[in-house]
């Protein structure tokens, strides 16, 4: 969504020791984490971040052994990574649950709130798929008066992150727009640092953060400036700073760039898409014009036809169903309507069931379907905003492909449920405000 930003005045050039956060008060060296990041059968990644150059690792183990305890890599932090730490558990075993301690210049850190983490079970061939549940959600602005527009705090309702903290669930993925750079941030590698540092840093965030695993893709507020596009002059910083600040498995795969990657939860598969890397300006007029790229796209197709999976869930930033002329940045707006219509098309073609794009962006919540006679449901499953202003008009925007009753138009996130027996899952997916009040739910049954 738009957001009018005043005209750059200049470039700030020091990186961290600006944010005041509770984290202090645990240990002065704590900026802010631990967070979780991806979690396989065989390792899962911790991050952390300081305030200043120190060591740190993370010892941790089995609930059921807690005799057996095992260390991480250790990381010295360092201003050239913006003082942040990715640290892998690789003595893990699947579907076991871990305690787990984060130590700083060698010394344990307490913190006041739960620090255990779970990989996935190993279930193949043995019994049914899991039952897990997902979180999910867009456009998370923190205020920061001496840089934020004039007038009412665009930011508002950080309780919504102790609400999803109180869900336990196993993971939770960000659908971009979790952070807003502001004009004095995207032009510098300090500038986006410091962005970074102070949205992580919200004390609210922090027990969820460490109870619950996260995976994120990014939108244009976190890749550059509003709408900003594969000209952008300063991505590789921006790329470069979304992998120092996030746990995702890869950043980009084999030869494709950008914040791309993939991860498999139970008998789902998710593939996480960029969609401002490759993006051609809006203002073109080309008769083909792409979101994601020629690599990219084909990457995903040859994904979504040789999935096992019973669930292909496709996240990307902006919404890739919702016909609503009204909203700029929809797939079928800006003259990028022909590379959705072939995306459907190649699921129609290869007849690939249970597929399920999960977007935001747009400020407000909603589902879309597209169903045609004799071909595969398709969904679309749309969540913001988390902190941000929300968009009260989302409402009166005609998007063709709607589900009656599930337009939210104030903050939410939401929650998703894999359950039931092979050959008969279903998805029960629920829209809950900042007050954790649900709003509406809807099942999604397997095809």
């Amino acid at each position: 969504m738009k957001i009018k930003y005043l005209v750059l005045s200049g470039i700030i050039s020091v990186l961290i020791p600006f944010v005041v956060t509770a984290q202090k008060i645990v240990h002065p060296l704590l900026q802010s984490g631990p967070m979780l990041g991806y979690a396989d059968m065989r390792e899962a990644m911790i991050w952390l971040q300081t305030t200043s150059e120190a060591e740190v690792y993370v010892t941790y183990h089995d609930i059921t052994r807690p005799a057996r305890t095992m260390v991480t890599n250790k990381v010295k932090t360092s201003k050239a990574e913006a003082f942040t730490a990715h640290l892998v558990a690789d003595s893990v075993e699947p579907g076991h649950q871990y305690k787990y301690q984060v130590f700083i210049n060698r010394r344990p850190v307490k913190l006041p709130y739960s620090t255990q983490f779970a990989t996935p079970p190993i279930w193949k061939w043995r019994t049914d798929p899991p039952e897990f549940t997902m979180l999910t959600g867009s456009c998370a602005y923190i205020n920061q008066p001496e840089y934020d527009r004039a007038g009412k705090p665009y930011g508002a309702d950080y309780k919504i992150f102790t609400g999803m903290a109180e869900q336990k669930a196993d993971f939770m993925l960000w659908l971009g727009d979790n952070l807003y750079l502001r004009e004095p941030d995207w032009n510098s590698a300090s500038g986006i640092a410091r962005r970074y540092t102070h949205t992580r840093s919200v004390p609210e965030m922090q027990p969820f953060l460490a109870s619950t695993h996260h995976y994120a893709i990014w939108d244009d507020h976190d890749y550059g400036p509003d709408n900003s596009n594969e000209s952008f002059f300063n991505k590789n910083q921006t790329l470069n700073a979304f992998r120092q600040f996030w746990g995702n498995p890869t950043y980009g795969v084999g030869d494709i760039e950008g914040a791309i990657t993939s991860f498999q939860w139970g008998d789902a598969d998710f593939f996480l898409l960029d969609n401002r890397w490759y993006r051609e300006p809006d203002e073109l007029n080309n008769a083909y014009k792409t979101v994601l790229g020629e690599k990219q796209l084909n990457w995903l197709f040859e994904n979504l036809v040789t999935s096992k999976a019973t669930f292909k869930i496709v996240a990307m930033g902006g919404q890739f169903l919702s016909d609503a002329a009204e909203n700029a940045e929809a797939y079928s707006a800006g003259g990028f309507n022909k590379e959705r219509e072939i995306t459907i098309n190649f699921i129609y073609q290869y007849n690939i069931k249970n597929v399920v794009f999960i977007s935001g962006d747009v400020h407000y919540s909603e589902i879309s379907v597209l169903k045609q006679e004799g071909k595969p449901v398709i969904y679309d499953l749309t969540f913001s905003a988390l902190t941000s202003g929300p968009n009260t008009s989302g409402e009166s925007w005609k998007n063709t492909l709607r589900v009656p009753g599930t337009v939210v138009m104030e903050r939410n996130y939401g929650m998703i449920k894999f359950s039931g027996p092979a050959n008969a899952r279903k998805l029960t997916v629920s829209c809950l405000n900042s007050d954790n009040k649900k709003r509406w739910e809807q099942v999604i049954e397997q095809e």
